[in-house]
């Protein structure tokens, strides 16, 4: 388990909603419209976790290579064209 490194208390409002204290929101970089997701774990613990946003998903992907993979009728693809396509269809 991770230690606690910064300790707040908010309060829960009249419709249930809490507020995220300001310090916390710059370090995690969340504003408006951040998709979070909460989960009860079995110590009876919230955790709250950050969803990636789309351009945390662009910067994740830069990096996979992107090819165009022509299968002729008979299942066959060339192999010079598509070296990542061919090397991840023989992976164990």
């Amino acid at each position: 388990m991770n230690p606690i490194k910064d300790i707040k208390i908010i309060k829960i409002s009249s419709k249930g909603q809490m507020a995220t204290p300001l310090e916390f929101r710059r370090r995690l970089n969340l504003a408006s419209g951040t998709q979070l997701v909460i989960t009860l774990n079995d110590e009876g613990q919230m955790v709250l976790q950050k969803l990636p946003s789309s351009l945390d998903w662009q910067e994740l992907t830069a990096d996979i290579p992107v090819e165009q993979v022509n299968i002729d009728q008979d299942g066959y693809y060339d192999v010079k064209k598509t070296p990542s396509f061919d090397e991840w269809m023989h992976e164990e």
